[in-house]
């Protein structure tokens, strides 16, 4: 049976709320050992926050609970999501203007009009946390979405006039990678399952979008500096729509974008129109709040510059970026080591902070503690700056492989001042 789009969007919001709900019971079950290790001074104890497959921005308790325990816990930095799936986190006129609504749905529902960014930056600053606001979606957005249907000609496409691709086409992502064990989360998943274009950034009405809503958070509210994501970039297959065909033609004597794209000069050419826009971006961002740091979250370089065209050595080296939070979500400990002792990374740590992004656990792929005292063992010993889960909702809870109390006591032990 065909689905209506109706439909698709009612058992979606019904399937986001019961996995919510889920979460939230289990999160709920309240506060042994583990081995103390080296700790570094002033490190970043950050956590992820998002709207996928959690309920934190949604119930009333959700961001005062969380707080809670992230303080007690000696968590200093929180990277709370404020664009994703298409939809704004915060009441953004950008986003009404754009989009024709101020911020997600499900969101203005539960939080009752209220803007729950506000109450993330004064909560978390009351408990001593750095709020660093996260735009976690970059330039990607669900097909369906109010900014694609309204702007179809910001999307950018194929050689085959493709707009979507094979969201298992990469081997980084573990959360889409991993068989999924348990039958009833997998059915929940699969009715939550989104297809997503991407908005071209090199376009400049979609330049202007993404700059109008980072100027917009950063102006309106008390933070201590943005994020952007390992999305905020180009999957490489892209970059044959008809403005960018024509913009690379104009600058190259008529000459058509080759048809190969891993081709070095048309990687090259587009990665730096990339470079050119977090130029533009960040120049204006510290003119606004010259203290507001500028945070990002990629994957390894090479994969990242050669896939998605995020030339971020380069973000470094102009000095674009104040710290980078590398994802190093990998179950190997000889791959994880390997990342962390990458010459590129080597290269950026003698210019910026760099703290590891660690994987806590998804829906999909559970993490044992063990696995995660490991990890930030590697870390510490090798002098990074600091460390970052992904995500909250997975620290501690009866979706892990340990039990919520184990583990809010292992991380006890390993934040101890």
């Amino acid at each position: 049976m065909k689905l209506t789009k109706k439909t698709s969007l009612i058992i979606y919001g019904i399937s986001s709320l019961i996995l919510s709900l889920i979460l939230a019971i289990a999160l709920l079950i309240s506060p042994t050992s583990s081995q103390p290790i080296l700790i570094i001074p002033n490190e970043v104890r950050g956590v992820w926050l998002t709207n996928v497959s959690s309920g934190v921005l949604f119930f009333p308790w959700g961001i005062n609970r969380a707080l809670d325990q992230l303080s007690q816990l000696k968590f200093n930095t929180i990277y709370p999501v404020v664009w994703n799936r298409g939809s704004t986190f915060y009441k953004s006129a950008v986003g009404k203007r754009v989009m024709g609504r101020s911020q997600d749905s499900l969101l203005n529902i539960t939080q009752l009009g209220g803007d729950i960014l506000s109450k993330i930056v004064l909560e978390g600053h009351r408990k001593g946390l750095k709020v660093i606001p996260w735009f976690e979606y970059g330039f990607m957005a669900p097909k369906n979405s109010a900014i694609v249907q309204r702007h179809p000609d910001w999307i950018a496409q194929t050689q085959k006039g493709e707009k979507e691709l094979d969201p298992l086409r990469s081997s980084e992502d573990v959360s889409y990678q991993t068989k999924v064990k348990n039958w009833i989360v997998n059915q929940i998943l699969e009715a939550m399952t989104i297809q997503n274009v991407w908005l071209n950034p090199l376009h400049p009405e979609v330049q202007q979008f993404i700059e109008d809503l980072i100027l917009e958070v950063v102006m309106k509210y008390n933070i201590d500096g943005i994020q952007l994501d390992d999305h905020f970039g180009l999957p490489v297959e892209f970059g044959y729509d008809e403005y960018t065909i024509k913009l690379y033609q104009k600058e190259h004597n008529g000459q058509s974008p080759p048809n190969d794209y891993y081709d070095q000069e048309w990687r090259s050419w587009r990665a730096n129109k990339i470079t050119k826009l977090v130029e533009r971006i960040v120049k204006k961002v510290k003119i606004a709040k010259p203290n507001c740091l500028i945070s990002l979250s990629p994957n390894p370089y090479e994969y990242t510059y050669e896939m998605y065209l995020q030339d971020w050595l380069t973000w470094v080296d102009q000095g674009l970026v104040d710290e980078i939070i590398l994802q190093v979500y990998r179950d190997s400990m000889v791959k994880f080591i390997s990342e962390l002792d990458h010459e590129s990374v080597q290269i950026a740590r003698r210019k910026v902070p760099v703290i590891i992004g660690l994987l806590s656990g998804t829906l999909r792929h559970p993490v044992p503690m063990e696995q995660i005292e490991k990890q930030m063992k590697v870390v510490r010993d090798r002098g990074f700056d600091g460390i970052s889960f992904f995500y909250w909702e997975t620290l501690w809870s009866y979706f892990t492989p340990d039990s919520p109390r184990y583990r809010r006591h292992s991380f006890k032990t390993l934040f101890l001042d």
